[in-house]
């Protein structure tokens, strides 16, 4: 529990994604006091929630007044860094004013008005320099890489000579000698020629990458066929620089319109809209909106949500992307451009840059609503009356402060597990989790791999790993698993002492209700449309289900790809079931495999020199 002393909450830095993005902090009155960008969300967020908080007096005092956060994912570093930097411009928060020094990122400038255009690095565009292009902004850091690798692709001038004034008055550099300037201080270079090679920098700024490779080869060829080997080994060079460069482009959106992405994600009785803003081909911006979902369709709550929002926004681009066509879509993009004093346009990109934006808008919708399910409410108070109404609405005795639900996961017949999570005092306990893998039960039967995972886990009850008895079961399945955990508990006696009910899913795979072992359904879906209350019991029972049935499958994912890669070993000339098996027995793991030498793989029962050669050539080319 994270708080100043007069109010705390929950920071739950176990369900923050390791993905890069950037995280906004916020006081009691939920303005944004800091903003912050890191590589890995989790590992940043623990820095500062942590038992030890990591910083400085400022720090530590930010931290102190923090109330609650939220977070965007994004695809990359630099994305992050980039929508932080216009966070920060936007929030303005107090502590990033008295923390870092916020200069901005720097920007390429390239004189085309000049006859002998320069590229420079500057901190911001310069309205005098009429016909000047800007690239940018970069990461300081990034744009120094980026020029000495551009350098290797493009001969430009890096001298302090001003040209034209500077023309034959000194002999050219070693540059020109070596191929990486094309030497308009000699006087015998055209100024088309020079300001070609400035256009190709432009070009590639613009991401125009593929009409640069193609003269490059193009150049390539012509040398080459003249005989002139050493002209096409630079060309060659360059053609290696660039499509290095490119291998390495970290901008996720190059296109240069400005868009709005709304995503959305709906689960446990709410819908979350996320809305980034792609503005020169950078996110700049998200904002994270709830409705309440009363079973309306998505093109209702989506229109509602557009229509509600717009009004009021600073800013609206010529094209908004949304993940379903509406039927009234002639009707609300004319509102819209109404609003925005030009035309604009809802799409529904089915692939390319926009798919790829909306496809992230939509991941970042999910892990908010995600969070805000798991976290059951904005305070303890309401965990506690999630617990008490669950309480009341399975005839407990009293409040359940340990619960255990169970999913079964397999892909056919094969990978075979179940998961175990464990939700104490209401919230989830990642150390109370354990995983079963299947090994008594023959094919695919999940009432009897129910019956095994249960069996195992109880006849450890008195194992501290394991720790106390639940005061709850919750099944993540229909009456039929509830019967199955049922009679292993009979079995063992238990049955009186344990409370058990199954969690049951509507036909989209969502979470519906409970059904008790008597046939009893309740409809949690229902009652939280009615019920505020019940919203938070809903949100509960939603955040057990889902992480239930995430933990089993990701166990069984990981089963699976050991096996694919065990079974692997077959594709290796020579190597069949019996010499795999041998291998395994041997070394224990494909991992131990993959980093043996050839005189320890002959060392194995079964495997000849030409077995172990194959082998060790199979990882070692891969």
């Amino acid at each position: 529990m994270i708080g100043d002393g007069t109010s705390t909450f929950d920071a739950r830095l176990d369900i923050v994604p390791t993905d890069p993005g950037v995280y906004l902090m916020k006081d009691a009155s939920d303005s944004v006091i800091y903003v912050g960008k890191a590589k890995n969300l989790r590992n940043r967020l623990r820095s500062y929630f942590g038992k030890n908080p990591q910083g400085n007096a400022k720090v530590l005092a930010m931290i102190s007044h923090v109330a609650d956060f939220e977070y965007v994912v994004v695809s990359s570093e630099l994305e992050a860094l980039l929508l932080e930097c216009n966070l920060i411009k936007r929030y303005q928060p107090h502590y990033n004013i008295l923390l870092r020094d916020d200069k901005g990122f720097p920007y390429v400038c390239i004189t085309m008005q000049e006859e002998y255009p320069r590229i420079m690095k500057v901190f911001r565009p310069d309205k005098n320099m009429v016909g000047a292009k800007y690239y940018g902004p970069y990461l300081s850091g990034d744009l120094y890489r980026a020029l000495q690798a551009l350098r290797d692709i493009f001969p430009t001038k890096t001298c302090r000579k001003v040209l034209p004034r500077d023309i034959g008055k000194e002999r050219a550099c070693l540059n020109y000698h070596i191929g990486r300037c094309v030497g308009p201080c000699r006087g015998d270079v055209p100024v088309e020629e020079y300001r070609k090679v400035m256009e190709d920098m432009c070009r590639f700024f613009e991401g125009k990458y593929d009409g640069i490779l193609r003269d490059l080869e193009a150049q390539m060829q012509e040398a080459s066929e003249a005989l002139d080997f050493e002209r096409a080994a630079v060309y060659r060079d360059r053609l290696s620089a660039l499509r290095a460069v490119m291998a390495n482009q970290n901008v996720s959106f190059p296109r240069e319109s400005d868009r709005d992405a709304v995503g959305f994600f709906r689960d446990a009785g709410e819908m979350c809209f996320r809305k980034l803003e792609l503005r020169g081909g950078r996110i700049i911006g998200s904002s994270t909106y709830f409705l309440k979902d009363e079973g309306e369709s998505e093109d209702a709550l989506l229109q509602a949500f557009l229509m509600q929002y717009y009004p009021t926004a600073a800013e609206i681009p010529r094209e908004i992307l949304v993940a379903i066509e509406l039927e009234d879509r002639d009707v609300v993009e004319q509102a819209i451009s109404d609003m925005a004093g030009h035309k604009v346009v809802l799409h529904v990109p089915s692939r390319g840059d926009g798919a790829r934006l909306l496809e992230l808008a939509n991941a970042n919708a999910k892990e908010a609503l995600r969070r805000r399910i798991l976290r059951v409410g904005s305070s303890n108070q309401s965990v506690e009356t999630a617990l008490r109404l669950l309480a009341s609405k399975l005839n407990l005795p009293e409040v359940p402060a340990r619960i255990e639900s169970y999913d079964i996961s397999n892909l056919g017949n094969d990978d075979r597990c179940g998961g175990m999570v464990v939700f104490t005092d209401g919230r989830p306990d990642k150390s109370a989790y354990r995983l079963f893998k299947i090994k008594t039960v023959e094919g695919q039967d999940d009432y009897a791999s129910m019956r095994e995972v249960l069996t195992r886990r109880f006849s450890h009850s008195g194992d501290e790993k394991f720790a106390k008895m639940p005061d709850l079961i919750l099944a993540d399945g229909g009456l039929g698993q509830v019967n199955a955990i049922y009679e292993v508990l009979e079995e063992l006696g238990i049955q009186d002492k344990i409370a058990l009910a199954g969690m049951v899913k509507d036909r989209r795979h969502r979470t519906h209700g409970l059904v008790t072992r008597d046939g009893l359904s309740i409809n949690l879906a229902e009652d939280a449309r009615e019920d505020e209350e019940m919203m938070v019991l809903f949100r509960l029972v939603t955040a057990v289900q889902n992480e239930v049935h995430r933990f089993a499958i990701t166990y069984q994912r990981k089963l699976s790809k050991k096996r694919n890669l065990t079974y692997s070993l077959e594709t290796i000339p020579g190597i069949g079931t019996a010499k795999r098996k041998a291998l395994m027995k041997h070394f224990g793991s494909i991992k131990a495999i993959s980093q043996a030498d050839v005189g320890s793989l002959a060392e194995a029962e079964r495997i000849s020199q030409k077995d172990a050669e194959a082998i060790y050539k199979h990882f070692h080319e891969s």
